[in-house]
């Protein structure tokens, strides 16, 4: 039987259904009969049934001998005191058809209209009981509540059998068929549900202090639901047929009935506290509840759709999400402006393993992890929860004002800053690249930008005293000095002894900063070497080689040593060396070519410059040679190349 249905009709009008003859003094005289379920006293006036008076039951069968309709009778009243009612159901199903087996015609009825009246009472006697079990369902059960609520559930199945059984015969049924027990049974169980969350009950225990009436009323009517919802699963799941799914109807009336009393709630204007525990509500616990184990399957959880429709959704989530999004900026900017005041106060940043380090980076991803998450429980939709992040982009701007000040002022304790911000820069990154669900595409996009910058900026500032320092140094690069003196040492102590200045950022940020240092020192090797001195001939080419080659291997080992292994620029030096040897116009075309390649930012300008430091190449041979870095830059750029090289050649200015 399917106990489920979209038809709820009254008791009353099930009752009028039943009893349309009249009930007049053609009633016999009716004894009372009383029986206890959880506690709770039915008193019931049980008709004189198939022509006695009810008696009480005995235990000695000699003293229940009689006729066959005494008998009948006192099984009848014992079925009901032990809460029988599938037997009850039975009997009164069994008098039904041979009062109405023997009654072929209309007319017949007349004889018999008093048995027809007594069996209809003693039918909504059983009705009576059978309801007041079912409402009882869902309250802890005294020993055989089980038991007789199950004999219940099988009482309202026969009736519906019975009712078919009628419905296919092709004779007028008795008055009260149909009876329609099983849209009775539906009607009872859904206002037994609307009862028990109306009036939902609230352990003292259960008061969180500070807890909102709104909140008070919702975990009261939450915990109901769930609690019974549990209760139905474990225990009046069985007193029913699996074909019945009764979970469901529990299901579907729990869902009904929550959403009706949360949408009187939403209907009001709602402090923040309040809409975030109803949006949780609504998307996180509600949900859970529904994914117990123990009801695991019985529905489709997401056919029943949310608790509140989107017209009251969306001004709750606008709420939240807007309210959220205002505590992420006015959070970030707290945890810049503590870090701002250290600055100013001239406070160094703490060292950790000998490094600079700051909290900025890790107090905001903390923040944004865990409201961001947060979020997207509360409101169930990771989109939506990812548009709290939209003012990002505006704290790493504050972030990057923040140290461009630093790096302006100058102070005593800006280099120790910017060595930490490097640490910082780095984890938002980090941070930017391995949650991209956590932003929107456009707010990483920005994001990482501004990092950018930030990262360019205060590498620069670093450096460039260490440029300062180093310049007398380079000067003499390209010179007839550099080339017959061995200056190069000079060179190479200066950056040894500026390293030790460098350090002071994280592992990763420090070997970065070396790379830097490395490729900018390589860069200004090259462009002194390009507007150097002119190599007469074959031998002093031969030694300007020689001498690029030992320095190219010096810098490489110097810069290893401190953690850079950088080696593609000692490539590039070496290249350029042997441009400087070979002597052969076929041989300088193929090194030009292999160099033009893997440096598609090498200009003809430069290379140009190169090429007129061999002064014993004509005019016409230099332009051959460039001829071959045109075509070789032409094949790269049509094989799609462009992103896998390096920049290198653009950082070299020649005049």
């Amino acid at each position: 039987m399917r106990l489920s249905s979209c038809c709820e009709p009254t008791e009353q009008g099930l009752c009028d259904q039943e009893h349309s003859s009249e009930r007049g003094d053609h009633l016999l005289s009716r004894t009372t009969m009383r029986t206890e379920t959880d506690g709770v006293k039915l008193n019931f006036y049980l008709p004189k049934l198939f022509g006695r008076t009810p008696r009480a039951p005995t235990s000695n069968p000699a003293a229940a001998d009689g006729s066959p309709l005494e008998n009948e009778s006192l099984a009848y009243e014992q079925t009901l005191e032990k809460k029988l009612f599938c037997e009850a159901g039975r009997l009164l199903i069994a008098r039904e058809e041979r009062l109405f087996g023997e009654i072929q015609e209309p007319e017949a009825m007349t004889g018999h209209q008093e048995e027809v009246t007594e069996l209809a009472d003693c039918r909504r006697v059983l009705l009576d009981l059978v309801l007041q079990t079912l409402r009882l369902s869902l309250d802890p059960g005294e020993a055989g509540a089980a038991a007789a609520l199950a004999s219940a559930v099988k009482a309202v199945e026969q009736e519906e059998a019975q009712d078919q059984l009628w419905d296919q015969r092709g004779r007028k049924p008795p008055v009260w068929r149909p009876c329609a027990w099983k849209e009775v049974h539906d009607s009872t169980l859904r206002r037994l549900v609307e009862e028990r969350m109306d009036n939902p009950s609230t352990p003292p225990s259960a008061v969180q202090a500070g807890q909102s009436s709104v909140q008070v009323d919702v975990c009261a009517m939450g915990r109901r639901m769930k609690e019974d919802l549990l209760l139905v699963a474990s225990v009046v799941r069985s007193c029913y047929p699996p074909e019945t799914n009764i979970c469901h109807l529990y299901i579907q009336a729990y869902h009904r009935t929550f959403s009706a009393r949360l949408r009187k709630i939403a209907d009001f204007g709602l402090e923040d506290k309040d809409c975030t525990f109803l949006l949780r509500w609504v998307n996180e616990y509600y949900p859970l509840v529904l994914q117990k184990p123990q009801m695991a399957g019985e529905m489709d959880v997401a056919a029943l759709g949310k608790l509140l429709p989107e017209v009251l959704l969306k001004p709750l989530e606008d709420q939240y999400l807007s309210r959220r999004e205002e505590e992420l900026t006015t959070f970030g900017g707290r945890i810049l402006e503590d870090a701002k005041d250290k600055w100013n106060k001239g406070e160094e940043p703490t060292r950790e393993d000998g490094c600079f380090v700051s909290p900025v980076s890790y107090d905001i991803i903390q923040l944004i992890n865990e409201m961001v998450t947060s979020a997207e429980k509360v409101v169930g939709d990771l989109q939506k929860a990812q548009t709290i992040t939209r003012q990002l982009k505006g704290i790493m701007h504050r972030f990057k004002i923040f140290q461009n000040d630093v790096i302006m002022q100058n102070k005593a304790s800006s280099r120790p800053v910017v060595k930490a911000h490097l640490g910082c820069i780095e984890q938002f990154r980090d941070f930017l690249n391995t949650k991209r669900h956590l932003f929107t595409e456009e707010v990483g996009k920005d994001c990482l930008l501004v990092l950018t910058d930030m990262k360019l900026s205060a590498q620069a500032y670093l450096l460039k005293p260490v440029h300062e320092v180093l310049k007398p140094e380079y000067r003499k690069l390209g010179t007839s000095d550099w080339l017959n003196k061995n200056l190069f040492n000079r060179l190479l102590g200066g950056i040894e002894e500026e390293l030790q200045v460098l350090q002071g950022s994280i592992g990763s940020c420090h070997q970065e900063l070396l790379g830097k240092l490395h490729q900018e020192v390589t860069v200004e090797y090259v462009r002194r070497l390009l507007k150097g001195a002119k190599l007469k001939n074959a031998e002093q080419q031969a030694k300007a080689c020689n001498t690029v080659r030992d320095n190219a291997e010096s810098l490489y080992k110097l810069f290893l040593k401190m953690g850079s292994e950088d080696v593609w620029l000692k490539d590039i030096l070496t290249k350029i060396a042997e441009v400087l040897r070979l002597q052969d116009l076929p041989a300088i075309q193929m090194q030009v070519a292999s160099l033009g390649a893997d440096h598609p930012d090498l200009s003809e300008k430069q290379l140009s410059a190169l090429l007129k430091l061999k002064t014993n190449l004509s005019k016409a041979d230099r332009r051959t040679v460039t001829d071959v870095l045109s075509v070789t830059r032409e094949e790269w750029s049509t094989a799609g190349g462009r992103g896998a090289a390096r920049a290198f050649f653009s950082e070299v200015r020649v005049k």
